[in-house]
């Protein structure tokens, strides 16, 4: 036993287990006529047992049943629908913004493809960041939701990202 696990937790947990084999192949029926997708109910699947795991270590259950497995479900599945939902919407934004004026000043154009080519030269997660941040034009807190790290973590990624592109930049422009 772990020092993070619970001593009386040892009852539910062999509970969930008890019921594992008869639950998962309801819950993936669950999902799997909910999404209609074999790996999205594969992986809300998973998600659901790993958090009646993480409730169980917490200390959160009573009773582990069938129906309480459910309760989980239902949950990841509506935070799979909002999920989706924020992509399609910056899909959608994306897909409405105006082209950018199309550029006549050759100079402009060759310093464009100049920075494209050195932004594809950095690593992905330089990449990434400047991406989201300077060319979609996100706010640095949302930059760090869809990166999944820190606010101040994503500040020093941009930091470390734009003097890497400014230092490569300025190797291929000299």
């Amino acid at each position: 036993m772990s020092a993070t696990t619970r001593p009386d937790s040892a009852g539910e947990r062999q509970a969930l287990l008890a019921i594992y084999d008869e639950a998962v192949v309801d819950l993936y029926g669950y999902f799997h006529r909910r999404c209609r997708n074999r790996s999205v109910a594969e992986d809300l699947t998973t998600e659901t047992f790993l958090a009646a795991v993480e409730s169980i270590e917490r200390g959160v259950v009573e009773r582990v049943t069938i129906a309480w497995l459910v309760g989980i479900a239902r949950h990841k599945l509506v935070d799979h629908w909002r999920r989706v939902e924020r992509e399609q919407r910056r899909l959608v934004a994306v897909h409405t913004e105006p082209d950018p004026p199309a550029v006549t000043d050759w100079d402009t154009q060759l310093d464009t493809l100049t920075a494209q080519d050195v932004l594809n030269e950095l690593g992905e997660h330089h990449r990434s960041a400047l991406t989201l941040r300077y060319v979609d034009d996100l706010p640095v807190a949302e930059v760090a939701q869809i990166l999944d790290r820190t606010l101040h973590a994503t500040e020093a990624l941009l930091v470390r990202a734009r003097r890497a592109f400014r230092t490569r930049y300025e190797e291929v422009t000299q």
